[in-house]
């Protein structure tokens, strides 16, 4: 186990954390994390106990290329629900936000909130429909964006 710690409590996919895998020639693994914001830096090395005969390599190599298709998937939908997991962050924050959107606006994205919520609350959930309430989401607070935007720029048309 590798455990960054003393990073400072922040937003999803705020804090930036370098990491750098070295293997030496002799096959040992030298891992380190460095948090970007506070120079924090954690390292590990991992040493193999003992050598993998060249059967059980091919075999690991079989079993990975039987595996190949499923892993994909399933990194697909990982990734499809980690994008609307930001989505939603990223509304619910704006939602707060803003102050030209109109009311009927604001429920049309609370609207797509409450259904990409609830897409992701079924464990079953296909990426391809888990995608699209996404994209639901994320046009509709893109909509409420460009009316926030347009609306500050007309009230502020004066300023020099």
């Amino acid at each position: 186990q590798f455990d960054l710690v003393g990073i400072p409590p922040a937003p999803r996919g705020v804090p930036r954390v370098e990491v750098t895998f070295d293997i030496d020639a002799n096959g040992i693994c030298h891992v380190t994390a460095k948090d970007k914001a506070t120079c924090r830096k954690q390292g590990i090395v991992v040493a193999a106990s003992g050598g993998l005969s060249k059967e059980q390599i091919e075999q690991m190599l079989r079993d990975a290329a039987q595996h190949a298709k499923a892993d994909r998937v399933k990194r697909e939908l990982v990734e499809a629900r980690n994008n609307a997991e930001t989505q939603l962050t990223t509304a619910e924050r704006q939602l707060g936000e803003w102050k030209y959107v109109s009311d009927a606006e604001k429920e049309n994205v609370k609207t797509h909130v409450a259904e990409l919520r609830k897409a992701m609350e079924n464990p079953n959930v296909a990426k391809d429909d888990l995608a699209a309430a996404t994209d639901k989401l994320q046009k509709a607070v893109m909509e409420c964006g460009r009316t926030e935007y347009q609306q500050a720029a007309a009230a502020n048309s004066g300023c020099k």
